[in-house]
């Protein structure tokens, strides 16, 4: 079998009065997250994962913020794009390993909920993604959050 890592990240501000998304699924929070889509950065750093372990290009380059077609989209399809291109050249998730840094909301009671709707779109078993929430405690100083994802992805040669 032939491995491939990808790496992915996404940051963003919190945004009063906006729906806060994380893993597509909607948060209850004061506040969701600055951008030009609907900011899930979630979705965000898992699609860049994706498309860097495929060696495609970037969320960026694909979806572009400066293209109106993208303004308030749901980043599903970022992520389905990625995807797409993922079993187009022959690769299927072996795991996917994402951590979200924000002091608030809490991610624990919404971890099962994200895993099953992950699970779902990326039809891939609940036991091969892990989803983990740290405080920032100093880090980015600003009201925001940060995630990081790292993805293994196997093809048979």
């Amino acid at each position: 079998m032939f491995l491939r890592i990808g790496l992915g990240f996404d940051s963003h501000e919190f945004e009063e009065g906006k729906p806060l998304y994380l893993g597509g699924v909607l948060i209850e929070h004061t506040a969701g997250f600055k951008g030009h889509s609907d900011g899930d950065i979630l979705l965000h750093a898992i699609t860049d994962a994706l498309l860097s372990a495929i060696g495609e290009p970037d969320i960026g380059e694909l979806f572009p913020d400066r293209d109106e077609r993208w303004k308030n989209a749901s980043s599903e399809v970022f992520l389905k794009e990625a995807l797409r291109r993922m079993r187009n050249k022959g690769f299927s998730i072996i795991n996917l390993d994402c951590v979200l840094v924000m002091d608030d909301p809490k991610i624990s009671p919404y971890k099962n909920i994200i895993v099953d709707n992950l699970s779902r779109i990326m039809h891939v078993d609940k036991t091969a993604i892990s989803i983990k929430g740290k405080r920032r405690e100093g880090f980015c100083k600003d009201k925001g959050a940060v995630c990081y994802c790292v993805i293994l992805l196997g093809h048979e040669s």
